[in-house]
């Protein structure tokens, strides 16, 4: 059978988006599917555009790749960037097309005139099955480059092509991107985070107001775009993964010039790529693999950055709330963890430890707070004196005062400073990205700067290893905001300086993080 030759009247094109021309070719096409030969099926093989073959991530159903599209008409999109283990030599390059292309590369060079610098690409093409009658299956590809030997500190313009997409020629200028390498030795900088973001308005609002902070990498701490809107890990949950193309392209506003270092989140888990339902995950995303098993647990990883050391979990991997997935390391990502904090402690040029993953240690809004991460994780917080633990998962804002094995160490009013060495460490839930916003309790009053009402109490639970809610009255809940929010922290030598801003760019917490004698 001949492969169709679909395309798109260039008159016509011109005048379309990449979403426009996306819908459009996907209308033409409806649901004729080519299908790939016996040897490439046998083989466990995806074939690529250009016949090449790699490794599946899913059932290798390569009905995409297979179909023919003149390159020209192919716009990519969803662009997003993400460290190597080494943010001052390293960068990868993501991004996704609607279609087949021959040749997919990057350009990327230190001037946007000067790109002679080509890299080939990986494709990955990920096959999600028809769901149900009314979620046809889909066919997606996503491109992946990996930059190596970069110089620190240095500014690089890049473009993403293929056989008749080259970013270098003159009608594609538009379309180049920038990006910036760690310093060789450690200076200011910010860095920004949050969780549960999600495809909508308050979505792109929040990616808006980050980008103007200028950061130098964003943490995500997961549930990203909420494909699986049920969340449970399981094939019963509902699941349209073509709300992962609206997600990419909306966070190319911003991951296409900041480094988008993304963790796993429940929602984060779909059950139809793989056994652990990361396969989707490790399609999307190219993260440092220099965790414990980038096919087990692709969301674990760590880098340096200046004087900070990063560190991103799965806590899938330990919740007792959301099983699906409990204990699918076997231990190793723990055992992970605890090296990792012993080394990055031990080295001089890191000062400051910041943890990331999706379920609470410590909240009060409805999800509460997991003691899977209490029981698996926070004793080696202390152990290691981490400085920072973010969290996601529920959908506000809400931080709490430094604690050492879940007691108050010190109360850190907004304003305030702490001492991990002394005090404990501050967690903070900034879970109000983009999706449906949460509340707390009932009578539990928001409280956050310029509208301060402390609580000496607040009645909460935390999940207990047979999935109860256990009650439990704290007295850690000093910051508390029901409103669409980020961090924004901003790093200089001896001091980190944390703040949460709300969607319209007002300061909602302030607290500083101090060691020792600075």
């Amino acid at each position: 059978m001949d492969t169709p030759d679909v395309g798109i009247p260039e008159a016509l094109a011109r005048r379309m988006s990449m979403p426009e021309q996306h819908a459009y070719l996907r209308e033409r096409l409806g649901r004729r599917r080519v299908l790939a030969g016996a040897a490439a099926a046998a083989s466990g093989a995806v074939l690529l555009g250009d016949g090449a073959t790699g490794p599946a991530l899913a059932a290798p159903r390569p009905a995409a790749a297979a179909v023919r599209v003149d390159g020209a008409l192919v716009a990519p999109f969803g662009r997003h960037l993400a460290f190597g283990a080494d943010p001052r030599t390293q960068m990868r390059i993501s991004w996704q097309v609607p279609f087949a292309v021959r040749r997919p590369f990057v350009r990327v060079g230190l001037k946007p005139w000067e790109l002679s610098h080509r890299i080939e690409a990986e494709v990955r093409a990920l096959h999600t099955p028809a769901l149900s009658k009314k979620l046809p299956a889909v066919e997606q590809l996503y491109l992946h480059a990996a930059l190596d030997g970069l110089r620190p500190g240095t500014t690089y313009y890049y473009g993403v092509g293929h056989d008749g997409f080259d970013p270098a020629s003159a009608e594609r200028l538009g379309t180049l991107g920038t990006f910036r390498t760690a310093p060789a030795t450690p200076a200011p900088f910010v860095f920004t985070a949050f969780g549960d973001q999600g495809v909508g308005y308050d979505a792109l609002g929040n990616d808006q107001v980050i980008l103007g902070q200028d950061p130098a990498f964003h943490l995500h701490a997961g549930d990203l775009c909420y494909a699986d809107d049920t969340g449970h890990g399981k094939e019963t949950d509902t699941y349209d993964a073509r709300v992962w193309d609206q997600f990419l392209a909306q966070t190319e506003t911003v991951a296409k010039s900041v480094p988008w270092m993304v963790t796993t989140g429940n929602h984060d888990m779909e059950a139809w790529y793989s056994p652990n339902g990361y396969g989707g995950q490790s399609a999307r995303w190219t993260l440092p693999d220099n965790g414990p098993d980038p096919r087990e647990a692709p969301g674990v990883y760590s880098f340096v950055y200046g004087n900070v050391g990063v560190v991103a979990l799965d806590a899938n991997d330990v919740s007792y709330e959301i099983p699906a997935n409990r204990g699918c390391t076997d231990g190793k990502q723990t055992a992970w963890l605890d090296r990792r904090l012993k080394e990055l402690r031990a080295r001089a040029d890191v000062e400051f430890l910041v943890v990331f993953f999706h379920h609470c240690a410590y909240s009060t809004s409805r999800h509460a707070s997991d003691g899977g991460v209490r029981d698996a994780w926070v004793p080696l917080f202390d152990r290691h004196q981490v400085d920072l633990v973010i969290n996601g998962h529920n959908h506000v804002y809400e931080r709490t005062d430094a604690l050492k094995g879940g007691e108050a160490g010190k109360p850190v009013p907004v304003g305030t400073s702490t001492d991990p060495t002394r005090d404990g460490i501050v967690y903070v839930t900034a879970g109000g990205a983009g999706k449906d916003l949460y509340g707390f309790g009932p009578g539990v009053p928001d409280s956050h700067e310029g509208r301060v009402r402390d609580r000496d109490a607040v009645t909460t639970f935390h999940w207990t290893r047979s999935r109860e809610p256990s009650p439990e009255t704290v007295g850690w809940s000093r910051v508390r905001y029901t409103g669409f929010s980020f961090l924004a922290v901003e790093v200089t030598k001896g001091r980190m300086k944390v703040a949460a801003l709300a969607a319209d760019g007002r300061r909602i917490d302030s607290f500083e993080v101090r060691r020792g004698s600075y």
